[in-house]
């Protein structure tokens, strides 16, 4: 019984599918304003996709290499500590806190 309800709900599927397809080629074909639009907005988003694609593949690796950080910090180039102060430097007077359980 589970088959043939399975395949009840593939057939009403690939109907609507069907039907949906068959629709939108005839709204393809007519000359409505409205299907100018969509063709001109899906032209104009398939031809940015492409020169997305093809931009970062001539800059990708340029892009990729000025965001990546070189070096031994802790964040790649990024010194651990400021070059004028050694550590948790503190000013002169400062108690230092500490954790006390």
């Amino acid at each position: 019984m589970d088959e043939s309800w399975d395949f009840e709900f593939l057939s009403r599927i690939a109907d609507s599918c069907l039907s949906f397809l068959s629709e939108f080629v005839d709204d393809w074909l007519a000359n409505d304003m409205r299907v100018s639009i969509f063709k001109i907005l899906f032209s104009w988003l398939v031809f940015s996709l492409i020169a997305i694609h093809f931009a970062w593949k001539v800059y990708g690796n340029t892009v990729n290499d000025m965001y990546y950080r070189q070096g031994s910090g802790q964040n790649g180039g990024t010194p651990e500590a400021a070059p004028h102060l050694s550590g948790w430097e503190s000013k002169t007077g400062d108690n230092l806190k500490s954790h006390r359980d």
